[in-house]
Formats: C-alpha cells, structure tokens, sequence
C-alpha cells in the first residue's frame, strides 16, 4: 500500500500536466513585452543617465561623478542586504547558536561585521561628498 499510493501519484503528475514548451521567435518576445514596458524601460534608463550627468555637473568631473552615483547606489542597496545578513546572524547566534555554542559566536561575530560595513555603507558617500566638494573647491 505504501508503495501504490507514489505510484499513483507519479502517474497523475504525468498524465495531467502538459509541457510548456517555449517559444523563441522573436515575434513572441516583442509581444510578451509590451510597448508600456518598453516605454518604463526606457523611462528608467533616461532617468538614470539623467541622475548621473547630474553627479557629473554638481561634481564638475566625470570621475568624481560617476563615483558619486555608484556611492549612492551603493548606500542604498547595502540597507535591505545589511538587513537580511543581520536576519541570518540573529538565526544562527539564537536558534542555532542555542544547541552548536561554536555557531553562537558565529553569529554574533557576523552580526558585528554586518552592522560596521553597514555604518561604512551609509557614511561613505558623506565622506566623499566632504573630501571632494570641500577640500577640492
């Protein structure tokens, strides 16, 4: 009986479900994207190179700009990572850590250096705002 009940199971699975077989012609492809689609597309992609050539004029070079932007960026995608390390630290400092003692300082160590690249994360692009638009004039 145990072995009749999977069986059945697989055979189910088989005869029910169909293939989705996928089609690459490029006339589907321009179809499953719509022009509204394209249009934010390419809405986002202006967008950016706006904001960057914005770094680059309030920065007055092109090197200093475009760090700039990738600083920003990186300010803000460094918030949900930090959180979700910081989740994955607390799991193995409390969960874990509570039956493996070796995983418990784990955990915490990692929780340290999750929270500092976080700080240096978000004080970066500050510092380097100071440093180039102060000191360089």
């Amino acid at each position: 009986m145990k072995k009749v009940v999977p069986i059945i199971l697989v055979f189910i699975c088989i005869f029910c479900f169909n293939c989705v077989k996928a089609n690459t012609s490029t006339n589907t492809i321009n179809e499953i994207i719509a022009s509204d689609t394209k249009s934010k597309l390419v809405e986002i992609k202006d967008n950016e190179l706006k904001s960057i050539d914005d770094y680059k004029a309030t920065y007055g070079s092109d090197i200093y700009g475009v760090v700039a932007y990738i600083l920003n960026k990186v300010r803000i995608f460094s918030i949900p990572i930090a959180f979700l390390g910081i989740v994955i630290s607390a799991i193995y400092q409390f969960i874990i850590g509570a039956r493996h003692l070796e995983n418990e300082q784990k955990g915490f160590n990692a929780m340290i250096a999750i929270v500092t690249l976080l700080v240096i994360c978000q004080v970066l692009p500050f510092v380097f705002a100071v440093v180039v638009k102060g000191w360089r004039g």
